[in-house]
């Protein structure tokens, strides 16, 4: 498929998906939304992508939502326009394959929920992240979800109330990121850890993406069991089996992905 608002390239098993309107700061329009998760549904199915990562073209990563789509819309359209503006949390949670958050510069209000949906997520120096709707009288309510689950009570709540900015150490320290770089090393280190995860056992990430997301909201009893039934089904894969023989016999294993 083609895209306007959106550039995929492929390369050794990594995709990366460039939101790519830098002129609007890569603001969330209805376009780029909806473009933005019909390429990782798109990436998520393509056999040869082990990897997606996500970026921004320009000064800045996405500095939240287009609000003059707001404008004359009635509670029917708004609700439609809110569903595009937060579908893409949904399927980031949902894709087998994992997904690596690419940030420089602003990442506020849904640029930093989309920062925050994603599995991982580097940054550089440079980067900044804000849920600062409340600022403009709304409310960062789709990306307060996966904040949350980042950051925890206390500190989600002194964002999304607030609307302060956190520079990229900061975002480290809260668990927003999983390393910050420096900005001209952004992009080589984010496909490193890319290529690192690419070469992995396909079915191992899948089922471990899969079953991290499915066990988070069990209880505790619940979680470890169904967590021990995944890993049996793992342990009887052939890619299990190749991987601790390669481990035993100190050599490069070889996928098999069943």
């Amino acid at each position: 498929m083609e895209y306007t608002t959106v550039k995929v390239e492929i390369k050794d098993g990594v995709s990366t998906v460039t939101l790519n309107c830098p002129e609007k700061l890569n603001t969330f329009s209805t376009a780029l939304a909806r473009e933005l998760n019909s390429a990782l549904k798109e990436l998520d199915a393509e056999r040869a992508v082990r990897v997606v990562v996500i970026r921004g073209e320009g000064k800045h990563f996405c500095a939240g939502i287009d609000l003059t789509e707001m404008k004359g819309k009635d509670t029917v359209g708004l609700r439609e326009w809110i569903r595009d503006m937060d579908a893409h949390n949904f399927t980031i949670a949902r894709m087998e394959k994992p997904v690596i958050a690419s940030v420089h510069g602003a990442a506020v209000a849904n640029g930093l929920g989309l920062a925050c949906a994603c599995d991982l997520t580097v940054a550089a120096e440079d980067a900044r992240f804000g849920a600062t709707a409340i600022n403009v009288g709304l409310y960062c309510f789709g990306p307060s979800a996966p904040l949350s689950r980042c950051v925890g009570k206390k500190r989600a709540l002194q964002l999304l109330l607030t609307g302060e900015i956190i520079d990229a150490h900061t975002a480290l320290d809260y668990g927003i990121v999983n390393r910050v770089v420096a900005r001209e090393k952004l992009n080589e280190e984010t496909l490193a850890l890319a290529a690192e995860l690419a070469g992995k056992s396909p079915l191992a990430l899948r089922m471990a993406k899969s079953s991290y997301y499915s066990m988070s909201d069990m209880g505790y009893e619940k979680a470890l069991t169904y967590l021990g039934e995944v890993f049996t089904l793992l342990c009887c894969t052939d890619d299990a089996k190749e991987g601790v023989d390669s481990f035993l016999n100190k050599r490069k294993p070889e996928w098999k992905e069943r």
